[in-house]
């Protein structure tokens, strides 16, 4: 740490190893750097006001796919193909979904 050079220690070790802000707190928490309780509550709470939001544009584009394909969705899966003898759903994942996304948004 005495060699950081950058403006935000936990932006960028949050960067350079690849974690969410919550584990870049803990583990320089761990490593001995000071954090102040305000900016280790606002970061905490936007982390979650942003997760709240990733959330609710989900439901929103599942709602708006459900009614205009008439596809089966719920908070799992973006399109559920059938349901299994015990009624359990299966299909296409949101996380499965995204990715397609991804690899579309990455062709054009």
């Amino acid at each position: 740490m005495p060699t950081f050079e950058g403006k935000n220690v936990f932006r960028g070790y949050r960067k350079r190893y690849g974690v969410d802000w919550s584990t870049a707190l803990r583990e320089l928490e761990m490593l001995g750097v000071e954090v102040d309780p305000a900016y280790r509550e606002q970061v905490l709470r936007t982390v979650q006001e942003q997760a709240k939001a990733k959330k609710r544009r989900q439901l929103e584009k599942a709602a708006e796919i459900e009614s205009v394909l008439q596809i089966e969705q719920d908070e799992h899966f973006a399109f559920i193909v059938g349901y299994t003898p015990g009624g359990a759903p299966y299909g296409i994942t949101w996380e499965e979904w995204e990715a397609m996304e991804d690899e579309d948004d990455e062709e054009i």
